[in-house]
């Protein structure tokens, strides 16, 4: 169905080719999952698949890329729509229409097809998705993760023989994505629907894939089974990093592979105590942020209902729910730019919905779920400028926190050209510049591959050990497992659960880790718990 024969391409004014030789053969109904570090080139190796790469994004590209025997350099994009179905990183700027439903006909309607069938289709798509509730909302009312369900279910309704799909489930929250991805492979098992799927959280589809595309980073593609690839791949979901770490063979996908294989693991970390995340010490410190009954709406819609919670001092809280249930609603409130209807938000005595932006920076940092959304400048270099100057600091201030976090970033690049973890760290030190004692952080690990969410977790450490405040709205449990002292879960608006991580997340099914998982009922949250606790006590792995 997909053929890649010695392909090379390279982007204008590279140092090297982001693919090199290579070649593929992606037959019908194959599940293919890419892997690979952030900005290694899973998404040029995507674009290709229509033509998009290099007709969009220029550069070179020398060898031949073909779906079902069209071959790409003679057909521009628009001529693979009926074969081709490609979403994303990004689903509202892929988005045409006004609403759901308008947004789920447009592709069909490009391709002329009868209305009562695109009226079917639509129906299916709403149903297969969950997303029926939906149909007649504004695309930009909705949340990250309904947007994202809406961008696949507009592809979907065309029913090509191909899905390309680019990070599909990083703004789902764990049961949305189980349900994405049932309907992906009802797909590829009913319709014989070709996918190829790049993920960074490669632990939700690892275990459905039928073989895994790894890209190394010198441009060439590994392809193989999972099983085989995982076994010595440098990007690994911590099930299959458990498994290396236990010795198991075959090396486990799954959670339900794991488990069978941990009997004698368990027993072995029966009587140890998992680590908690290095502190400044063993308990937090104050309150440092006090909301009362906040409520926000939109409309008649309630998003936030009389929330109330106390924020401390270096402590870590993840902020949790399914999509919509009003993270980043409350985010915005408690910042104090969001809306807020009723309600209290106090900061070191200050409610920063009172105060001038400036004056706010100082008390609460925010960083919205697209980063880049506050880069608006031509330079790296001009945004931490202008962020000593906003927040009245000296000169270099913001570079030096830039430099602490991500080091090595070109002061002469532009920001839209940096990789997204370099984004994210860019808009982190510009809002860290003012030296907020809250810092809050809207899904920041959406594009970032488990090294870099590594990393990303030491900063977050870092953060709170310094006595700062921070709060993450996520869906990455894997990353709440090893950054959050705390866990807060809304749904409908409503806190339903507060407490700390282990307690909280181990008796969730939905927000669990992939290693409580495998061990449970052992409070057990990550592989280098696991590892910490069996190099105290003299164990061999």
């Amino acid at each position: 169905m997909i053929e890649f024969n010695e392909v090379t391409f390279s982007y204008a004014g590279a140092d090297r080719p982001a693919l090199a030789d290579v070649d593929l053969f992606v037959g019908e109904g194959e599940l293919c999952l890419v892997t690979g570090r952030t900005g290694i080139g899973k998404s040029t190796l995507l674009g290709a698949v229509n033509g998009l790469v290099p007709r969009f994004t220029g550069g070179h590209l020398r060898g031949r890329v073909a779906v079902a025997g069209q071959d790409t350099a003679h057909h521009p994009p628009q001529e693979f729509a009926h074969l081709v179905g490609v979403v994303g990183q990004d689903p509202l700027a892929g988005f045409v229409t006004d609403t759901v439903e308008e947004e789920l006909a447009y592709g069909m309607e490009q391709l002329r097809l009868r209305p009562d069938v695109m009226r079917k289709r639509v129906e299916e798509t709403l149903d297969l998705l969950g997303i029926a509730d939906l149909r007649r909302r504004a695309l930009r009312t909705l949340s990250g993760g309904q947007q994202q369900r809406v961008a696949i279910g507009s592809v979907l309704t065309t029913h090509p023989k191909v899905l390309v799909l680019d990070e599909p489930t990083s703004a789902l929250d764990p049961t949305a994505a189980e349900e994405v991805l049932a309907a992906i492979i009802r797909l590829v098992h009913d319709l014989g629907t070709t996918v190829l799927v790049a993920e960074h959280r490669v632990e939700r589809v690892l275990q459905y894939a039928d073989r895994l595309l790894h890209l190394t980073g010198d441009g060439r593609v590994r392809d193989g089974e999972p099983a085989v690839l995982m076994a010595d791949s440098d990007v690994a979901p911590p099930v299959v990093r458990l498994g290396r770490l236990a010795g198991w063979q075959p090396l486990p996908l799954s959670v339900r592979d794991a488990r069978r294989s941990s009997g004698v693991l368990r027993d072995r970390l029966s009587d140890l105590v998992p680590s908690s995340p290095p502190r400044r010490s063993s308990v937090p410190g104050g309150t440092v942020l006090s909301a009362e009954k906040v409520t926000v709406a939109y409309g008649q819609d309630l998003a936030v209902k009389g929330v109330s919670v106390d924020l401390r001092e270096g402590e870590v809280t993840a902020l949790m729910g399914r999509n919509g249930s009003g993270k980043s609603s409350l985010l915005w409130a408690l910042q104090g730019s969001g809306p807020r209807r009723s309600g209290r938000v106090d900061v070191a005595g200050t409610d920063p919905r009172k105060v001038s932006a400036r004056e706010a920076r100082a008390l609460v940092g925010l960083v919205p779920q697209t980063a880049s959304d506050l880069l608006y400048l031509e330079t790296v270099d001009a945004e931490c400028a202008q962020s000593d100057s906003e927040s009245g600091v000296a000169p270099g201030t913001c570079r030096a926190l830039l430099d602490s976090l991500a080091p090595g970033i070109p002061g002469g690049r532009h920001p839209r050209d940096l990789s997204e973890g370099q984004k994210l760290a860019l808009v982190l030190a510009v809002q860290l510049t003012a030296a907020p004692g809250v810092v809050l952080l809207d899904e920041p690990t959406r594009g970032l591959d488990y090294h870099a969410k590594e990393r990303f977790t030491d900063v977050v450490r870092e953060l709170a050990s310094g006595g700062r405040t921070v709060v993450v709205a996520t869906h990455d449990v894997e990353f709440v497992a090893g950054a959050a002292d705390r866990v807060v879960v809304m749904a409908e608006g409503e806190i339903v659960a507060d407490g700390p991580t282990a307690d909280v997340v181990v008796a969730s099914p939905a927000f669990a880790p992939q290693v409580a998982k495998v061990l449970a009922p052992q409070p057990w949250l990550t592989v280098e718990q696991v590892a910490r606790a069996l190099a105290a006590e003299g164990m061999p792995a």
